[in-house]
């Protein structure tokens, strides 16, 4: 059997959430990823930026009403390792039945 072929920087529970989330939306805001992941700011603000760090996601600040915000969303990078992250699961769950 081979050993699985996973991506560490994906997948930590909360970074393979986002990835699932981002990989279904232009971008997403900060608050959105942090209520449907249910983590603190500095939980998500951790994990946002190991993924930047590894070029998987672009972060940008927007002005509205007054506040900064930012907005997550892939980069072409980041798609293509969450695919074959996902890949990868989807090989091993087939070795399985």
């Amino acid at each position: 059997m081979t050993p699985p072929l996973f991506d560490a920087v994906i997948h930590a529970p909360g970074r393979l959430q986002i990835c699932a989330i981002l990989s279904s939306v232009d971008e997403a805001e900060f608050a959105l990823l942090r209520d449907r992941l249910k983590v603190s700011d500095s939980v998500l603000s951790k994990h946002l930026k190991q993924l930047e760090d590894a070029g998987y996601i672009k972060l940008a600040k927007t002005p509205v009403d007054g506040r900064s915000r930012t907005w997550a969303s892939l980069t072409p990078v980041g798609k293509k390792a969450f695919a074959a992250h996902v890949a990868e699961l989807n090989r091993l769950a087939a070795l399985t039945g």
